[in-house]
């Protein structure tokens, strides 16, 4: 049975400094400015509204009745795609077709 021999002292000092080198390359790396980033690809930034409106809003339910709205027209479009792909995926007399071309040997 062997025993593992010890790292020498030289091999974990230049392991100690050389991430103390890698850790000092990093710290000199330049920051880039914030304002350098391009602006928005969707355009305008939304519009700020007072808080009174926005609670207005709120109370008088317009908002979320037209989303809850929207919200069942997606569903019931999506429910409807939903249907349509429960189906079978090859019809019957392709089905026919490829069965009779296995027992005959051909596929």
């Amino acid at each position: 049975m062997k025993v593992p021999r010890p790292v020498p002292c030289l091999l974990r000092r230049s392991g100690n400094a050389a991430a103390l080198a890698l850790a000092l390359a990093a710290a000199c790396a330049q920051i880039p400015e914030m304002d350098a980033f391009p602006p928005a690809a969707s355009g305008a930034s939304p519009r700020l509204l007072p808080l009174d409106e926005l609670l207005a809003q709120a109370s008088a339910g317009t908002t979320v009745a037209a989303r809850g709205d929207a919200l069942a027209a997606r569903a019931a479009r999506l429910k409807a795609r939903a249907a349509l792909m429960r189906g079978p995926v090859i019809d019957s007399e392709t089905r026919a077709r490829l069965a009779a071309a296995i027992a005959a040997g051909r596929a």
